[in-house]
Parts: structure tokens; sequence; C-alpha cells
């Protein structure tokens, strides 16, 4: 598997080129917390050069897991570019699309990650304990769970002169 997609622009025909394949997924290196790649990032692409410019068409695809912003569940999502374009000005013989095909992907990240949209959905229902924290008791959500015996915040109840 490749670690780089490097286009030698002596050899590109003037109509252009297919190129198809797969790069490690090494090459996102994301922190831990975040959302990691589950296999490679797989392109299938037409290059064409036009004077000082390289044009590039086609699709990119690779597969994540994320949480679920509701469930706090893992789910595996492919990030799919079906019309992936973008031009790059060249500046020398060689031409490195690694980190532009990257950054695309990365970019079509979902904002809030749900399992429902999974590539293979799942159920995407918040627990309703996780609604009562900030609800009065009047809004027909149950409470809050409570900590048994729990006087961390016990302190501040008797705190008179910030109350309303």
């Amino acid at each position: 598997m490749q670690k780089h997609l490097t286009i030698d622009l002596n050899n590109l025909p003037e109509e252009g080129k297919q190129f198809e394949g797969e790069l490690d997924q090494e090459l996102y290196k994301l922190p831990a917390h975040d959302a990691q790649p589950t296999g490679p990032l797989y392109y299938d692409l037409h290059v064409q050069r036009f004077e000082n410019e390289l044009l590039v068409r086609g699709y990119l695809s690779s597969p994540f897991e994320f949480t679920c912003v509701r469930t706090n569940k893992q789910f595996i999502k492919t990030i799919s570019i079906e019309e992936f374009a973008d031009s790059f000005e060249i500046e020398e013989a060689q031409a490195n699309l690694t980190d532009p095909l990257r950054e695309e992907v990365l970019t079509a990240f979902p904002d809030y990650p749900r399992c429902d949209e999974a590539d293979e959905p799942q159920e995407c229902i918040i627990d309703k304990r996780y609604l009562a924290v900030d609800k009065d008791t009047t809004s027909g959500v149950d409470p809050a769970p409570q900590a048994p015996n729990d006087t961390r915040w016990s302190a501040l109840d008797d705190l008179n002169e910030f109350k309303d």
C-alpha cells in the first residue's frame, strides 16, 4: 500500500491519465480522542496538465470510526467524495497529492456524527436521563438520577447571598 500519491509530470500524457489505488491510513495522523481511520484512503482520479496547472477529478473514500454525539456509541462511517475536483499550480516535475486528498476527506467529516448515519445505521435515541439535567420537575421529564449520599454540592445551598 502506498504512503504517498506522487504524479510524475514528465510522463503524464497530454490527455491526462487515470490513477487508482489506496493510500495507507497512517497519513491521517489524528489525535487519539478524535475519529480514527479504520481503512485506507481509496482514490480513483483523472489527472490532467494544463500548462502550469494540474487538474485532478474523481472519487475518494475512507472509513472512519466516530463517536455518536447522542448515544456516545462508536460506529463506522465511510466518508465518500463522489465528485472531487481541484487544481494545483505546478512548480516542480512531480506533484504530491497526498496532503490535498487527506485534507479533502477530513473537511468532509460530519459536524455532529450520529450513529443513525453510520454505514450500518443504529438506533440513535438519547437517554432521557441526560435530558433532565437542566429541567425543572414540571417539564414532564423524569428527574436526573442522583448519586446516593452525594454531598459535594451541598455547600452551595448554604450561600444565601447569591440567591435571587
